[in-house]
């Protein structure tokens, strides 16, 4: 980690996004060291406390659960660990191309501090009120900046940044899927997620989005899903103009887009798109679609979804097993109904460590998020290390890119939560099925028809 960034280094960086645990920010200085460059930092829950670090960053039963990968259980940082994560598990399944791992740079605390000051005023209120930028970590983790094209050739050619962070693009098929939860079995997770984060007041309506759409492989399907995105973005969707957000949410969530939003953007894409006035949102809709198709990457992620082929439904008993727990789900259910789990109980511990890692190693691949870059290729880029892409509507060639970001280690200790979102989730989707179905019979009651 020879790279070092201090307190007159700050003024470089600014504010580019934020999750739950990570804050993004973007280089716009001019070291060579640092073009084209993205930091993620870490942040500190503001709970009033002192954070108490433990230096070792598994524990004893995650050492045993990513035994295969010997750097990532000799790592001695969360973050580090994370790092590795990615490096050594991540990037052989998705593929070496499509991954950057990132390396990690020091960071002095004046750094922190100063760059605390600068970006405040442009994060969401309900990021500032949750969390800080963690001052007593003393390293962040240095990547691409897959926003932009950063291979010295940028010029005056402007670029499109599509964020997509797909979810679940699977219905699960799994036995251990209890008969009152069947339905996760024929509607999507995220559909049904959209039914509790809209009772929880996180979200103003329902998106259309279909992840099954997206994954479909037909290009019909695939372009409605990215146009159902472009409607609802919430945070699964966001647009960047030459690495500066136009269209999407930078801490969380997106309000949807209106007419005024979709025209504002329309105007925006004339520098990169070809197109009549109010057909370019439609041609970058078709480029998306292209890609997606053609680079043929979420194939690849799909795959790496489907190690979850027992569901939490099922990870759960083999993460009791595997920490030597007494099963807080069998312990609810009948005899009868814990029989569908015995062969779990019965399986091996080789077995359960292999069941839990394949479900977290999916949970990753299932709460990623995909980058795709074009930039409008000139007559004499013949010679381009990018894939390329031709508009057929405005006779526009496009280089592309495309990778995936955000690809955090899943922690054993969160298993237990996974488990009771899910049955928030299904819970909630039922119950909002039937009120629907109530709403319905109320409505078409001959007396209720006659008085109205």
């Amino acid at each position: 980690m020879e790279l070092t960034l201090r307190e007159e280094d700050a003024a470089d960086w600014v504010y580019r996004g934020e999750g739950a645990i990570n804050l993004i920010l973007a280089y716009t200085g001019s070291s060579p060291s640092f073009i084209g460059k993205v930091i993620r930092i870490r942040k500190a829950p503001r709970n009033g406390s002192d954070i108490v670090r433990s230096t070792i960053a598994l524990t004893p039963h995650e050492r045993l659960l990513w035994k295969d990968v010997s750097e990532l259980v000799s790592s001695s940082d969360k973050d580090i660990a994370g790092q590795l994560y990615v490096q050594h598990v991540m990037k052989p399944l998705l593929g070496v191309k499509y991954v950057d791992a990132g390396m990690h740079v020091l960071l002095t605390r004046e750094f922190l501090e100063s760059v605390e000051k600068n970006v405040t005023s442009q994060r969401p209120a309900w990021r500032v009120d949750a969390a800080l930028i963690d001052t007593h970590c003393d390293f962040g983790l240095l990547m691409s900046d897959h926003s932009l094209f950063t291979d010295g050739s940028q010029g005056s050619r402007p670029c499109i940044s599509v964020e997509i962070k797909p979810k679940c693009g699977f219905l699960p098929l799994s036995r251990f899927i209890s008969e009152e939860n069947a339905i996760k079995r024929s509607i999507t997770r995220f559909e049904m997620h959209q039914a509790l984060k809209l009772h929880q007041g996180g979200i103003s309506q329902r998106s259309e989005y279909n992840p099954l759409d997206l994954f479909s492989g037909s290009k019909q399907r695939i372009y409605k899903a990215i146009k159902d995105l472009f409607t609802t973005p919430q945070n699964n969707f966001r647009i960047f103009l030459n690495g500066s957000l136009v269209l999407g949410g930078l801490g969380g969530g997106a309000e949807n887009t209106d007419a005024c939003i979709a025209k504002a953007f329309e105007d925006e894409l004339k520098s990169v798109i070809q197109a009549d006035d109010g057909l370019c949102t439609e041609n970058l809709f078709t480029l998306v679609t292209e890609a997606v198709h053609n680079s043929g990457i979420l194939d690849q992620l799909l795959e790496v979804q489907k190690f979850d082929s027992v569901d939490i439904e099922g990870a759960i008993h083999a993460y009791y097993d595997l920490t030597s727990q007494q099963c807080m789900v069998c312990r609810e259910l009948s005899d009868e109904q814990a029989k569908r789990y015995t062969s779990l109980h019965s399986s091996s511990l080789d077995e359960s460590l292999r069941i839990v890692k394949d479900y977290l190693i999916a949970a990753t691949a299932k709460d990623c998020s995909l980058m795709i870059c074009f930039r409008p290729r000139k007559k004499e880029d013949s010679g381009s290390v990018y894939n390329s892409l031709y508009l057929e509507s405005t006779k526009q060639a496009f280089d592309f890119k495309v990778y995936f970001i955000d690809l955090d280690l899943k922690r054993l200790s969160k298993m237990e939560d996974y488990y009771e979102l899910d049955k928030k989730i299904v819970n909630c989707y039922k119950q909002m099925i039937k009120m629907d179905q109530g709403r319905n019979e109320v409505t078409n009651f001959p007396a209720f028809r006659a008085a109205y």
